[in-house]
């Protein structure tokens, strides 16, 4: 029996900040044939909450540290509101979705992170990922739309990297579908001028990806998502890209491919 693509999408927060652009997305990303699961982070509605309600945000290079208190905001808005606003489109764009956290269905389990240098709180690596309750929905048709909430089976919420994530289910589905990555953001790609569009990196192996960590030529923040997409690649997964949402839909479309 052929095996099928299955195509896993994660937007990040300029999309989904953006109302009119998050609805042409979800428009079309509808559209995408065949079986498909879309990862979504959370934006600055998290932050912008937590301001409302007098949490404190705290980064440590670009990553969130998860108190209690905020690992309560970032689950009402990455599992409540960005969540179930992305599934209410989807539906409006019939395309049948259905929202999960990884605690729905037993779908991503993550243990907390160890305390090293920096206590991160409530942050979760993926250890597991259940593909059955995924594989169910999938074979009927619907589509899983994940936030970046998982479980430690223990009774505790975790707030996990939402590009990990993805990287992890494309891992995951690896051996029984064709699986393709897709990093969409508001960049044509992993770029050698982050002020020029055009100096796009096209591809990216282990060796391009060594050199730039060196010399210092890639921006901090797309590290971790390049360190993803290494990972990915490494444990086959067909194809990971990264850049706008129009390279899922234009062949044509400038993006960076990572290869072995």
């Amino acid at each position: 029996m052929k095996m099928e693509t299955l195509k896993i999408v994660k937007i990040g927060g300029n999309i989904i900040d953006n109302d009119k652009e998050l609805s042409s997305f979800l428009d079309q990303f509808s559209t995408i044939n065949g079986p498909k699961i879309l990862v979504h982070g959370g934006g600055k509605l998290a932050s912008k909450l937590a301001e409302q309600l007098a949490i404190p945000v705290k980064m440590n290079h670009g990553r969130r540290i998860t108190d209690a208190a905020t690992l309560d905001v970032i689950t009402m808005v990455y599992a409540g509101k960005i969540n179930k606003t992305i599934v209410s489109k989807l539906q409006s764009f019939n395309c049948n979705a259905v929202g999960l956290s990884g605690a729905d269905g037993n779908c991503i389990v993550s243990k907390k992170r160890p305390l090293k240098d920096i206590d991160y709180g409530f942050v979760g690596d993926v250890i597991k990922v259940n593909t059955e309750t995924l594989d169910l929905l999938i074979s009927q048709g619907i589509t899983p739309v994940l936030c970046a909430i998982t479980h430690d089976e223990k009774g505790q919420l975790l707030n996990t990297n939402a590009d990990t994530i993805a990287a992890e289910l494309a891992i995951a589905f690896a051996s029984t579908y064709y699986t393709s990555l897709y990093y969409c953001f508001e960049k044509n790609g992993v770029l050698r001028d982050v002020t020029d569009e055009d100096s796009i990196i096209e591809t990216i192996n282990a060796t391009t990806y060594n050199q730039l960590i060196k010399n210092g030529s890639v921006a901090e923040g797309m590290l971790p998502k390049l360190n993803n997409c290494m990972y990915a690649v490494e444990n086959k997964v067909v194809e990971v890209c990264i850049g706008r949402p129009k390279m899922l839909f234009d062949e044509s479309a400038k993006c960076t491919k990572i290869i072995l």
